[in-house]
């Protein structure tokens, strides 16, 4: 059975391969000089690690004590400890027990995973004994509400969905309310993400909170962004954009399987620090997992085999 470390390796590959691949030729056992240290800060910057990233985790490199010649592994550990460091202050634990019902605002672009994932923690949460309810909000989308029925059924958890184009606001206050009368544990409310219009989007989830809070004074309780690791640097900018947008108190981060873009979390860290709640590899509901740095930095350096 391949544990989720093993998986999160095989989701990093792409990036891995392609950082140790670049690394092995740039190190060759040689000393820590400028040029080594240039060439480094490089190799970062086009896994999508930042140019600021980049630059902090090459300055805490450089001032560890190496022999004069170095091998790539060495290479390898001390940029993973860098990057761990940078990355274990987003760790974050997905608690829902300190409100009943615990509401999760679920906001991201389209395409983002954001509907998959709400599926997965439903499942997740349901096999833990917690009565689960989701809200169909993002209206618009036809498609997002028949794949939240999908995962709906698959996870036992009730499904509450409006008509095509109807107010999403409406549907939450009644869904929420309904949910509150049921003794719901938590809540998982989709939203639409055209970010194309982001005056439009901004009033639309403005009201969404509004009509939550009529319900629940304290909801939501956790706004959770989910960001597709495939569009790299994007990530940074729609993470900005979303705390403009709305009050963004964590992150999921997909699609690390199909990227070699991994490096992203560093960028994020450093520019627009989020805590990240979980990290997905794959289409699966054990491919979403706690999201953990130092396991993280081991996986994006290629060193969970060495």
């Amino acid at each position: 059975m391949v544990n989720f470390f093993q998986k999160l390796g095989l989701g990093l590959k792409k990036t891995s391969d392609k950082i140790s691949s670049n690394l092995k030729d740039i190190v060759l056992k040689r000393k820590v000089d400028s040029a080594l240290l240039e060439e480094l800060e490089e190799l970062l910057i086009s896994a999508d690690v930042g140019v600021k990233a980049s630059a902090k985790i090459i300055k805490g490199f450089s001032a560890a004590r190496f022999e004069k010649q170095i091998t790539d592994i060495e290479v390898k550990q001390a940029l993973a400890l860098e990057i761990s460091k940078m990355l274990q202050p987003l760790e974050a634990e997905f608690e829902t027990t300190s409100s009943k019902p615990f509401v999760v605002l679920m906001v991201g672009v389209n395409g983002s995973g954001k509907t998959t994932t709400i599926g997965k923690l439903s499942s997740k949460l349901r096999q833990k004994g917690k009565q689960v309810s989701i809200v169909a909000g993002d209206t618009f989308r036809a498609g997002a509400t028949q794949q939240l029925e999908v995962w709906a059924s698959r996870a036992d958890a009730k499904l509450y969905k409006g008509a095509i184009n109807s107010d999403s606001a409406g549907l939450c206050f009644d869904a929420l309310s309904a949910a509150v009368k049921a003794g719901d544990d938590v809540v998982f409310i989709d939203t639409a993400g055209r970010l194309q219009n982001k005056t439009g989007l901004m009033d639309e989830l403005k009201k969404v909170v509004r009509v939550i809070k009529k319900v629940c004074p304290d909801a939501p309780h956790l706004t959770l962004l989910t960001i597709d690791a495939t569009t790299g640097q994007n990530a940074v900018s729609q993470v900005e954009v979303f705390k403009q947008i709305t009050q963004v108190n964590g992150l999921v981060i997909t699609k690390l399987d199909g990227s070699a873009k991994g490096g992203i979390l560093a960028a994020i860290a450093e520019e627009c620090p989020t805590p990240v709640y979980f990290i997905g590899v794959g289409e699966k509901i054990e491919d979403l997992d706690v999201f953990k740095a130092e396991e993280y930095a081991s996986s994006l350096l290629n060193l969970s085999n060495q």
